[in-house]
């Protein structure tokens, strides 16, 4: 499972025009799946991206979680995440298969509701989205497992 994780100042989510997600000071969280990967990565990876400390404290340090902030996160599906751009025309065999990643970004979305008591913010799973966002920082950090 592969994260890419965004401090924002705010991101938007539209799918033909319909806004599916939006939030406003907190963190945009793209998602990628692995073949292999299963409901303890998502597990995993939800409570890394809530817990990441990647917001700055009093003393400008970056100390504060997007909990501590009391931030929002809009999840995005993106199995481009697992591109393989060794030739001009990238290969996506490395993704998991579609049903399979719908599924988990599904327990992906009811886990981070779950953990956090928020309804939770994301895009389409398989629609052609736009992103607009603001970075903040900018801070981006791959996480993977």
């Amino acid at each position: 499972m592969k994260l890419i994780v965004s401090r924002v100042k705010y991101a938007v989510c539209r799918v033909d025009g319909d806004i599916t997600g939006s939030i406003d000071n907190g963190l945009l969280v793209y998602v990628g799946f692995a073949p292999q990967d299963g409901v303890a990565e998502v597990e995993y990876m939800v409570d890394r991206a809530l817990k990441m400390r990647i917001f700055e404290d009093e003393q400008g340090k970056m100390n504060r979680s997007v909990e501590d902030v009391e931030g929002d996160i809009l999840w995005v599906p993106n199995f481009t995440l697992y591109a393989d751009p060794s030739s001009r025309r990238p290969s996506f065999s490395g993704a998991m298969a579609y049903q399979d990643a719908k599924a988990l970004f599904d327990y992906l979305l009811q886990t981070a509701a779950r953990t956090t008591g928020k309804t939770t913010q994301a895009g389409v799973f398989g629609a052609d989205m736009q992103i607009e966002s603001m970075a903040s920082g900018p801070i981006n950090v791959v996480v993977e497992r």
